[in-house]
């Protein structure tokens, strides 16, 4: 199942794509496996700058999971529990990841999908794009990791009310809900997404390693330690430091390394 989760690295920028287009990029269980190895294997790589996310073609996203397999792998409590595990490892990945993540969203975005787009730590959508969680009409509940991209996303309020309704929303009220970060013509998605990524690229990659740990440490009410609070000040032993002001004295642009 290599073939359904691609991978393209230029430049430090990975591009990862869920590649099913025939079914509009709908999430199988030996994608679900692959989509974890692929971001356990980049979470190791220091030369990786950032990750976009990516379905294949401009129609889709992805819709979720393929409803096909209800009946072959999740017919029951028992096999739905062997399936959930193998998700929510790829979600566990997928949060640890330490470097920053872009997500572009071309067409639909939906159940499965809007869980993985909201783990990207940027959206980028097409105007047309549209969003939801219509898994009440399937009888269907999201367990704790899966209702946790959704409620990290948008908290509890805005999560129920998705849940709850059902509806497909345009990319306007995801917008407003803070599902997407940003909105533009469908014709430019790829490109906003792939200048998003040029622009972190650019930047030092241990600083945005930095900023993503910390953010998520202070979701933790647990008061910080003198090693976590002394953390913050060890960017100033790295050569991309040295690197950095040096540049900006000299008005040139500078090249990190990573180090």
């Amino acid at each position: 199942m290599a073939d359904t989760i691609l991978v393209d690295r230029r430049d430090g920028i990975v591009t990862v794509t869920l590649n099913c287009p025939d079914k509009l990029n709908a999430m199988t269980k030996p994608m679900w496996r692959r989509l974890g190895e692929v971001f356990h294997e980049l979470e190791g790589d220091d030369d990786v700058r950032v990750i976009v996310l990516r379905g294949a073609g401009e129609r889709s996203f992805s819709p979720g999971n393929d409803i096909s397999e209800f009946e072959t792998d999740r017919s029951n409590a028992e096999q739905a529990a062997a399936y959930g595990q193998l998700m929510h490892g790829t979600i566990a990945a997928i949060r640890a990841c330490r470097h920053p993540t872009v997500a572009m969203i071309h067409g639909i975005c939906v159940g499965g999908g809007l869980e993985l787009a909201g783990l990207m730590d940027i959206r980028i959508a097409g105007n047309s794009s549209r969003f939801g969680a219509p898994i009440s009409k399937l009888g269907l509940v999201m367990a704790y990791p899966e209702l946790s991209c959704l409620n990290d996303l948008v908290g509890p309020a805005a999560a129920l009310e998705i849940l709850l309704e059902g509806r497909i929303i345009d990319a306007d009220e995801a917008l407003r809900l803070g599902i997407v970060s940003r909105i533009v013509e469908d014709g430019a998605v790829e490109a906003e997404a792939m200048e998003t990524a040029h622009r972190i690229a650019a930047g030092a990659p241990l600083v945005h390693r930095w900023h993503k740990k910390f953010l998520k440490r202070l979701q933790d009410p647990a008061p910080l330690t003198p090693k976590e609070e002394a953390e913050g000040f060890a960017c100033y032993d790295t050569e991309d430091f040295r690197t950095g002001y040096k540049a900006f004295l000299a008005k040139q642009t500078p090249v990190f390394k990573g180090r």
